[in-house]
C-alpha cells in the first residue's frame, strides 16, 4: 500500500517545493534524450528516446531515434550536456528550432514551443496518474523485459547512410511462415524512413528461427504454478497482453517448449557480407505458441532498439498508459478547489470555467480537502475496495506494488457507491467519469459547483477523453 500511496505523494511534494515563486513557470519541450555514445547513431549527440502525447514536440512531428543535430543553430556536439539542457529551455523565448536527423531525412529543421505552466499548478494528465487506482484498466505504468540479445557491427559505421532493404530468399518449405515474418520486419522497417529495393538493396535482412518441445523438459515447477503472468506490450492491440513465456529466473527443464526467433541486417553497400545489427529472442514457454505470431508481437519490440542501441541483453521496457477525462483545468497544488488555469479552445473554457474559479464540487463531490487529505482519502478508498477486484487479473506495476487488479465487472455498482463516500475523498474520480465502474450511468458529463467572487453556479463541462500511450526502452 506504501508504494501505491507514494507517487501521489512525492507527486505534490516535488510541485510544492516549487511554492515560494508562484508567478514561476516550469517549461518543457515535450522529449526526453539522451547523449548517444553508439559508434552507429549520433554518437556524443542528444538522441530522443521518448515523445510525451499531445505536447508540442509530437505535434511537432518529433520521434523516438531522432538526432539533434543543432539547437538553434549551435552544434550539438559543440557544447556540453549541461549547455544542451539550458538550450533546450532557453530564457526569453518561446519556442526552439531543432535541426534533426533520421534514417528518413539527412536533416530537417523543426520548430518546437514550449509547453509552460506555473510551479503551483497541477495538471490533469498528472492526476491521472497520480489517481490511477481508480481505473488501473486505463492508467498504468508497468515495466517488463524481453530476453533479447542484440549485437552490432564494432565497426563506425552510420547507420543513416542505408537507405534500402530487401530480404534473403525464402525457404520454400516454410513459405507461410517466412513470408509472415518478413511482412512484420518490411512494416516497421518503412515505418523507419526505409525503402524495399529487391534491386540493389543497401541492407539484406536474414531471419532465423526454431520451435519444438524441450528434451529436456522435467515437468512444471510446483512453486511456479501461482505466479504472476508474463505481461509484455502489443502494439496490434495497444494494450498489455499475457503470453506462456517463462521469466528470467527459470530454468531451461521447467520449459515444455522452446522458441528461438531472430534476424540480421547484412551489409550489402559498403563492406559486402559485415552483419550491422543483429536481434534474437530465446524463450522458454510452457505452452504451445506459433512462430508468426511471436513475430508479430515482437518484431516492434526488437526493432525499437535500431538504429540505437541501448541494451545487448535483457531489454527493458516501460509502458505508460493513460486515459482520462481532459476538460483543460489546472489545479493549485496548495489550494486543489482553485483553477490556476484553463487551457484555450478545451472542454473546461468553452464551458466557461476561468482561472481563479473555486470549485466546490464535482459531480457532487466536495473539493474543499488539502492534499495530504485527498491522499488520506484515496489510501483509505483503496484499502477498502480491494475485496471488489478481480485477482484474475494482478499484476506489478513499475512502482513494484504487486497487488494491481481490474475492478471485478460484478463489483462495478459497488465501486462508484464508495467513490461517492465523503471519506474517500474521490473528486477526481471525474478523470474517469466515462467509465462504468465509476458512472454506472454511462453520461461524461461532469457538474462542477463553482464560485466566482461572490456568485455561485453551476457549470456542465463535456470533456474530452484522451488516450495516451508511451512505449519507451528505459
Amino acid at each position: 500500500m506504501k508504494r501505491v500511496v507514494l507517487s501521489i505523494l512525492l507527486l505534490f511534494a516535488f510541485l510544492t517545493g516549487y511554492a515560494q515563486n508562484r508567478n514561476a513557470s516550469i517549461c518543457r519541450l515535450g522529449f526526453t534524450y539522451d547523449i548517444s555514445q553508439s559508434n552507429n547513431w549520433g554518437k556524443y549527440k542528444p538522441v530522443v528516446t521518448g515523445v510525451i502525447p499531445y505536447s508540442s514536440a509530437e505535434l511537432a512531428g518529433v520521434k523516438q531515434g531522432d538526432i539533434l543535430e543543432a539547437i538553434d543553430g549551435v552544434q550539438s556536439t559543440e557544447v556540453s550536456p549541461q549547455e544542451i539542457a539550458e538550450l533546450l529551455n532557453p530564457a526569453g523565448k518561446n519556442e526552439v528550432i531543432l535541426t534533426i536527423s533520421n534514417l528518413a531525412v539527412p536533416t530537417k529543421q523543426v520548430m518546437v514551443k514550449k509547453d509552460c505552466k506555473k510551479v503551483n499548478s497541477i495538471t490533469e494528465d498528472q492526476l491521472a496518474s497520480a489517481f490511477s487506482m481508480y481505473s488501473l484498466e486505463t492508467t498504468s505504468e508497468r515495466n517488463f523485459t524481453c530476453p533479447f540479445k542484440t549485437v552490432v557491427t564494432p565497426d563506425s559505421v552510420n547507420f543513416g547512410k542505408f537507405k534500402t532493404f530487401a530480404f534473403a530468399t525464402i525457404d520454400e518449405n516454410n513459405r507461410k511462415l517466412e513470408t509472415a515474418i518478413n511482412e512484420c520486419i518490411e512494416k516497421e522497417m518503412t515505418k523507419k524512413g526505409l525503402a524495399v529495393d529487391i534491386v540493389q538493396p543497401d541492407i539484406l535482412i536474414q531471419t532465423f528461427y526454431f520451435f519444438d518441445k524441450n528434451p529436456n523438459f522435467k515437468g512444471v515447477n510446483k512453486v511456479m504454478i501461482d505466479k504472476e503472468p508474463t505481461y509484455r506490450y502489443n502494439f496490434t492491440v495497444s494494450k498489455m497482453d499475457t503470453f506462456p513465456f517463462l521469466g528470467n529466473s527459470a530454468a531451461e527443464a521447467e520449459a515444455e517448449y522452446l522458441l528461438q526467433f531472430g534476424f540480421r541486417m547484412i551489409d550489402q553497400a559498403f563492406v559486402p557480407g559485415r552483419i550491422l545489427w543483429e536481434c534474437e529472442a530465446n524463450e522458454l514457454l510452457e505452452d504451445s505458441y506459433k512462430l508468426e505470431e511471436y513475430a508479430r508481437i515482437h518484431v516492434p519490440l526488437m526493432l525499437m532498439q535500431y538504429p540505437y542501441v541501448k541494451y545487448g541483453r535483457n531489454v527493458l521496457y516501460k509502458v505508460n498508459q493513460r486515459t482520462y477525462n481532459y476538460t483543460g483545468i489546472s489545479y493549485d497544488i496548495d489550494r486543489l478547489e482553485l483553477i490556476t488555469d484553463v487551457d484555450r479552445n478545451s472542454p473546461a473554457y468553452a464551458s466557461g470555467l476561468r482561472p481563479r474559479d473555486v470549485i466546490e464540487k464535482i459531480n457532487n463531490n466536495k473539493m474543499n480537502y488539502s492534499a495530504e487529505e485527498f491522499t488520506a482519502g484515496y489510501k483509505n478508498f483503496i484499502s477498502k475496495t480491494m475485496k471488489y477486484r478481480d485477482p484474475k487479473t494482478q499484476f506489478t506495476d513499475a512502482n513494484g506494488f504487486k497487488r494491481c487488479m481490474y475492478w471485478d465487472t460484478f463489483n462495478y455498482p459497488k465501486v462508484a457507491d464508495a467513490l461517492q463516500s465523503s471519506g474517500n475523498v474521490g473528486a477526481f474520480s471525474y478523470l474517469y467519469y466515462y467509465a462504468p465502474y465509476v458512472n454506472p450511468a454511462g453520461n461524461n458529463a461532469c457538474t462542477f459547483d463553482i464560485k466566482r467572487g461572490k456568485n455561485k453556479m453551476e457549470i456542465i463541462v463535456r470533456p474530452t477523453i484522451r488516450r495516451e500511450i508511451t512505449v519507451e526502452i528505459k
